[in-house]
């Protein structure tokens, strides 16, 4: 690999800068724009190849909001679980590099890592949806990629942190034939929101039948059963609140699963969190009253969910209905994954650690064989923009860092040296100095076998996954620091890469 530009540790240190503040989440600072990247600019859509295909499939995507899959939430999803699961295919490691809402969702959506699209966090100016359409970023994504093959869109709920504009809320994405999302109220809580309906502004109130999952299935029933009536294949995107905080179950789940509790895990109100970074390392274990809470939200969570469990029953209805379904690709997934007490840290998300990065993703569709997993193989979000670009005949902008999850779909899996080594991960929000400059508070690597994160304050993690799969022992003081140079190294070499050098960084890893 050609070294030359990469720059030393003590250099990348520097230009991390600062002291971390990993338990400040909200980053609501108002930060200027970053200096560090200059940005991918994205093609126009009439760019994209479109391969010559007489029979495009449908493609059903539902997305969910902070859903984890380590935690077990959706063991008690039966409809998710019989139709999705049991008949499609499972990726058992499938991580999202930065895991928050709105980096995470330009991530889908393009294909890039978030030093690429630059939309750093949740919030203006460095990051929501105000910061991805002044990049212009929303002229090519897979909904103008598959508007150009010829397919009819719809996006239905949560599209990003801060979406719509506070002077137009009105405002439809390009790419979208159908669109409804909320643009006022209160769509987190389920209740008392006004939805932009193609342009239209509809309120909608209190009522049970007004519940926000509910709302979404019926729109997303109607919009397959249109089908019928236009020749054109579609892909629906359906963008669910739940099971977000404040965790609102439909009234009519809300005395469900009661007796349930989160997870006790090995890293749960773990007894010795002196190996962990500073805004961890000092935080008392859990009173027998905190633990009561974190078990009404896992609770609540496992409510919240239900409904969409509901949704996903009705939609495979649907489409069996109208004889859809067997050329219909479904995805299940969701933005980040959720922590619920693992390392005394209260439910959030955002970290490093497993149950921050993995979420649950599943396909069902032709040429998918019926309940089978893909394991040991490194997969992410990046991948499901290039994925859905190969299922509708599409060759994407080679911006794109992600690769297409298609291979798998078959008896044949992609050599595993061949693959993926190595999954980066990366964390935006800390300013550097008086520079100006957004960094990122943490930058890490996921491979099969460990963890390796270093922080902006200098804090190193590493954790070998085999032995320790709960992060329990960090072993960075007792590594070869020799080791963790070449580590540090592959990550500076990483915040640079984009598009086809990515892939290739990816896979020489094994070379450090």
């Amino acid at each position: 690999m050609n070294k030359n530009n990469q720059i030393s540790r003590r250099d990348f240190l520097k230009i991390f800068g600062g002291t971390l503040a990993i338990s400040a989440l909200s980053c609501s600072r108002l930060l200027p724009q970053s200096k560090l990247k200059t940005g991918i600019s994205p093609t126009a859509a009439a760019d994209v190849t479109v391969v010559p295909n007489s029979k495009r499939p449908n493609i059903l995507f539902i997305m969910t909001d902070d859903l984890d899959a380590a935690m077990e939430t959706t063991d008690h999803m039966p409809n998710l679980n019989e139709h999705l699961v049991d008949q499609g295919l499972s990726f058992q490691q499938f991580f999202t590099p930065t895991p928050v809402c709105c980096p995470s969702r330009v991530t889908f959506l393009t294909g890039q890592y978030t030093h690429n699209h630059q939309v750093h966090m949740n919030t203006p100016p460095e990051g929501s949806f105000e910061k991805f359409n002044l990049l212009g970023s929303e002229a090519s994504t897979v909904a103008t990629w598959l508007r150009a093959a010829g397919y009819r869109t719809g996006f239905m709920g949560k599209y990003m942190n801060h979406y719509p504009f506070p002077e137009n809320k009105t405002y439809v994405p390009p790419g979208w034939t159908e669109w409804y999302s909320p643009a006022k109220g209160k769509p987190y809580t389920g209740f008392g929101y006004t939805l932009n309906e193609n342009g239209t502004l509809i309120e909608y109130q209190e009522d049970p039948e007004d519940y926000m999952t509910d709302m979404l299935a019926e729109k997303a029933g109607r919009f397959i059963r249109s089908s019928l009536e236009d020749s054109s294949p579609f892909f629906l995107f359906v963008s669910t609140f739940a099971p977000h905080e404040p965790y609102t179950p439909a009234p009519r789940h809300a005395d469900d699963s009661l007796d349930i509790q989160a997870p006790r895990t090995a890293s749960f109100n773990e007894d010795d969190v002196s190996d962990k970074p500073s805004g961890i390392r000092f935080d008392p274990q859990f009173t027998e009253e905190e633990i009561r809470d974190i078990d009404d939200v896992y609770r609540l969570r496992v409510q919240s969910m239900q409904a969409v469990d509901e949704m996903i029953e009705s939609l495979i209805t649907t489409l069996e209905e109208f004889d859809l379904l067997e050329n219909t690709y479904i995805i299940f997934t969701s933005d980040n994954g959720f922590h619920l007490g693992q390392h005394r840290m209260k439910p959030g998300k955002a970290h490093p650690y497993e149950e921050d990065i993995l979420v649950p993703f599943v396909i069902r569709g032709p040429g998918i064989s019926a309940g089978t997993s893909v394991d040991n193989y490194l997969t992410g979000n990046i991948d499901f923009a290039p994925t859905i670009a190969e299922l509708a005949g599409v060759i994407p902008p080679d911006y794109i860092d992600g690769r297409s999850l298609v291979p798998f779909f078959g008896e044949n899996k992609p050599p595993s040296d061949e693959w993926r080594q190595a999954m980066p991960l990366e964390f935006f929000g800390h300013e550097l100095g008086e520079s100006g400059v957004i960094a990122p508070m943490y930058l890490g690597v996921r491979t099969s076998e460990f963890l390796f994160v270093e922080y902006s304050e200098g804090f190193i993690e590493f954790y070998d996954l085999t032995n320790d799969p709960d992060q329990l022992e960090n072993i960075a003081d007792v590594t070869d620091p020799d080791l963790l140079d070449k580590l540090s190294e592959w990550l500076s070499a990483f915040y640079t890469c984009s598009g086809e050098n990515c892939r290739t960084l990816e896979n020489e890893f094994i070379n450090y």
